[in-house]
């Protein structure tokens, strides 16, 4: 049930763009303004998530699981309704606030109910639903949208959060909430090295990664030659090969811990960038480039949520709300990174990419020294 809600989350966040075309001429907007519905969405989770965290600290787990979905569908539902662009964006911030409460809470509830030597997999269990998402959810909510209209794709996501919502409510067995504290004590483990070299990892490394994922189709524009049919699918490849990348991350993470993972990711990753400009050039290695960017990508999430509830458990929720900030946060800061290197050339998205990856390991390297030390 967790995994549904962060499938429903998932196809919130990234389904937009795949109706944009219907929601300008909608909404009687160019595709750039339309554009910026995925903006708001961002720059709301980023900025609400450890607002939330915080504000529903001394809530059961449960109750704090199902407002947020309540106050998600709630924000799809006015989404599907609004009559014009400006409604349109301030439903989009409502609909943020619910995600950015449900996706951190149902990770650190996941670690919560499993055995410890089992915490990494439960919260990749939950994380599939993200991966899931991207290869399942955007395809039929886009394809939705094209056949119907896109108003349908959002009363689609709605339904799924409100599906989500019974299950939690009739599934979920009851998981208490940390003991109380102060604002001071939940904002205490940003005074550890650690918590925040792994934050700061998390940024780094993904506006590299959100680099490829935002500008995709451009990077791939010589093995597709534009057609939408071939970039479909290898976004579904993608979509695949992160649900594979999820699951066994969680469990390489267990086995033989989660730096290691985050390290491997990384130098395939960053490696996989650099040389895109040339293994792109044809279809057949275009497949080679898009799997392997989503076995990657979505082997890092996991392991690095799992180290941020080691350094500091007794504020699991409050760092994961975090770390799920710092991603968003790089979503936006690499729509504006991609847009300043692409006039140089389309060879330059990848590369550019691949020094935030790497910049994102030497950082993670460091809080493990940052760790060691403490």
């Amino acid at each position: 049930m967790l995994a549904l809600g962060t499938f429903a989350v998932g196809t919130d966040a990234f389904v937009v763009a795949g109706v944009l075309p219907e929601i300008s001429a909608d909404l009687q907007v160019s595709i750039a303004e339309a554009g910026q519905l995925v903006t708001v969405f961002a720059i709301a989770y980023a900025v609400l998530a450890p607002v939330m965290a915080t504000l529903t600290g001394n809530w059961p787990r449960r109750r704090v699981l199902l407002a947020a979905l309540a106050v998600f569908a709630v924000g799809n539902i006015a989404t599907a309704l609004a009559p014009a662009y400006g409604a349109v964006l301030a439903t989009r911030v409502l609909a943020a606030a619910g995600a950015s409460m449900f996706t951190p809470i149902a990770g650190a509830t996941a670690a919560a109910l499993a055995p410890e030597d089992q915490r990494a997999r439960a919260i990749s269990l939950v994380t599939l639903g993200l991966t899931a998402a991207t290869a399942l959810g955007v395809p039929i909510g886009t394809l939705l949208g094209t056949v119907a209209t896109w108003r349908g794709t959002m009363w689609l996501v709605a339904a799924l959060g409100v599906a989500a919502g019974i299950g939690v409510a009739l599934l979920l067995p009851p998981v208490p909430a940390p003991p109380a504290a102060g604002l001071r004590e939940r904002l205490s483990p940003l005074g550890n090295g650690k918590v925040v070299a792994i934050l700061l990892t998390t940024v780094v490394a993904f506006i590299g990664i959100f680099v490829v994922n935002t500008y995709v189709s451009v990077i791939v524009g010589a093995a597709t030659g534009g057609s939408g049919m071939l970039l479909a699918v290898l976004l579904f490849l993608s979509g695949c090969a992160g649900t594979v990348g999820n699951l066994v991350a969680g469990g390489w993470a267990d086995r033989i811990g989660p730096r290691r993972v985050i390290a491997a990711a990384m130098a395939v990753s960053a490696l996989n960038f650099a040389v895109m400009p040339w293994s792109t050039a044809t279809f057949a290695g275009a497949v080679i480039a898009i799997v392997v960017f989503g076995l990657t990508s979505w082997s890092i999430t996991v392991p690095q949520q799992h180290r941020l509830i080691a350094a500091a458990p007794a504020a699991a929720s409050f760092v994961i709300s975090l770390n799920a900030s710092g991603g968003y946060l790089a979503a936006s800061l690499a729509g504006v990174i991609g847009a300043a290197a692409l006039p140089f050339s389309p060879a330059a998205l990848p590369w550019v990419a691949a020094v935030f990856v790497v910049a994102g390991l030497a950082m993670s390297e460091y809080a493990n020294a940052v760790g060691a030390r403490r």
